[in-house]
């Protein structure tokens, strides 16, 4: 005989077929059937933060006397053992499935019943002991608050001080090396090497302190507020104990949203966040579009800095070596520049006294997070830490950029100093020794106006 494939389960709608070897019930197993649309579960990270509030509400519903204490701590172990010994195969339901998420929080309920039960030696109810005080309608809401929040806390915020960091040493290094500046992609006034990283520093802790500023209304969590905002079923007391000991548990300043209705049926500071993601993602894009210019040749290009060879760049020419980082940068920004649009129109489905697009929600704002996060890491790391800067090609443009004329405005006029550059330009010839044929300035006069170092803000005397 062959042991049995599926186990027959119940659940308000009648007996199910459920896997033999599946920790959930019949649910998770209608939600497998009925959202065969992608293959994509939620993140691991949501799923996590979905256990903790369990393992949080299981203690404070014993705390106010709703559960007894065999349960709790049963609930709270299976909880705990689900975060350290993850298996995905235990969480399969589809991201797109209901709105409101309500097939992933049964999942979850059902999974860490099953193995409380199994410790507790006794039977624990999916809804009556797990979810007890709760909804789906609450319960994921703040899932997206609190894995978010930790994702940007573990992750995305340490990823950025790392960047910033990397780019701050390299442009200490460069800070004496003058270059020619461009705007418009064309020859402009001379800046140093470091200066433009600082730039960059500066767009990376920028996008830092906006994230930042997310975090006092993403750590406000719409617990408590049951179905439809009224807290029906719940303790009274149930809000604020269950952020305390969320808070205690995470340790996130968590609290109760001020105002339930909001919390269910508006996703605005998820909105908010996206936004913020977004912001970083174009300063991404900026920044390894300037590596790749800057990188660009090694010959007919700018050639202005080497960046790490790291793999072949042609399958056909050989020696070619592509700025390959700065490329998958800029398509992760891509990325999660889309990402944004979906989760606007995802934050703007709030329907009443629920938003029904909360699993789109939670899956675009964990993954762009986390792509992110190793998109700083990578440039950072395996480009501008290793990058390399071509001090021989950026001072054989610099003498030679008519642009340095404009040095001399204040001193000849914005007319003349505009005549001596085209000049030098039809001549091919240094703006220093035009100037000096076309203007009755001295040489001395004529090196001290256009040091490019001097013109940049340095000290003369450095």
């Amino acid at each position: 005989m062959t042991e049995r494939s599926t186990r027959r389960e119940r659940d308000s709608l009648g007996e199910l077929e459920v896997p033999a070897g599946a920790l959930y019930g019949a649910q998770t197993q209608r939600a497998v059937l009925n959202f065969p649309l992608s293959g994509r579960p939620l993140p691991q990270r949501f799923i996590a933060a979905v256990c903790t509030i369990k393992q949080a509400a299981a203690a404070v519903n014993h705390q106010l006397g709703l559960l007894d204490a065999g349960r709790a701590q049963a609930i709270a172990e299976a909880a705990c053992a689900v975060r350290a010994q993850f298996d995905p195969g235990q969480f399969p339901v589809d991201v797109f499935q209901t709105g409101s998420g309500t097939s992933t929080n049964m999942n979850v309920n059902e999974v860490l019943a099953t193995l409380a039960a199994r410790r507790l030696g006794e039977a624990v109810s999916p809804n009556d002991h797990v979810n007890l005080g709760q909804s789906s309608n609450d319960v994921i809401p703040s899932a997206i608050h609190l894995s978010a929040a930790l994702a940007l806390h573990e992750q995305l915020l340490p990823a950025l001080g790392r960047l910033a960091e990397t780019i701050d040493a390299r442009g200490a290094e460069w800070r004496g090396l003058v270059k020619t500046g461009r705007t418009h992609l064309m020859d402009a006034m001379p800046l140093t090497l470091g200066q433009e990283l600082s730039g960059w520093s500066a767009q990376v802790r920028a996008c830092e302190a906006r994230l930042r500023a997310v975090l006092p209304r993403l750590t406000c969590l719409a617990l408590g507020a049951t179905a439809v905002g009224t807290g029906v079923n719940a303790h009274p007391d149930f809000a604020a104990a269950v952020s305390a000991e969320l808070s205690r548990l995470t340790g996130l300043a968590l609290q109760p949203s001020e105002n339930f209705f909001a919390a269910l049926a508006g996703q605005d500071t998820a909105v908010e966040l996206s936004g913020q993601l977004k912001t970083f993602a174009v300063a991404l894009m900026k920044i390894a579009n300037d590596l790749r210019w800057m990188n660009s040749g090694p010959l007919a290009g700018l050639g202005e800095v080497v960046l790490p060879a790291l793999q072949p760049g042609s399958s056909i020419m050989p020696g070619k070596v592509n700025p390959v980082i700065p490329e998958a940068v800029a398509m992760v920004a891509a990325e999660v520049i889309g990402n944004d649009t979906t989760v606007a129109l995802a934050g703007q489905s709030g329907n009443f006294q629920l938003n029904v697009m909360l699993p789109l929600i939670a899956l675009k704002l964990l993954e762009g997070i986390e792509r992110l996060a190793n998109a700083a890491d990578a440039l950072g790391e395996r480009a501008i830490a290793g990058m390399q800067a071509r001090a021989d090609n950026l001072a054989a443009t610099l003498d030679r950029n008519p642009v340095l004329v404009t040095a001399l405005n204040p001193v000849i006029g914005y007319l003349r100093a505009a005549e001596i550059a085209r000049t030098a330009y039809a001549e091919g010839r240094p703006v220093i020794e035009v100037a000096e044929r076309m203007t009755e300035l001295s040489r001395a006069e004529l090196e001290r106006l256009l040091d490019p170092w001097r013109l940049t803000g340095g000290d003369p005397d450095a």
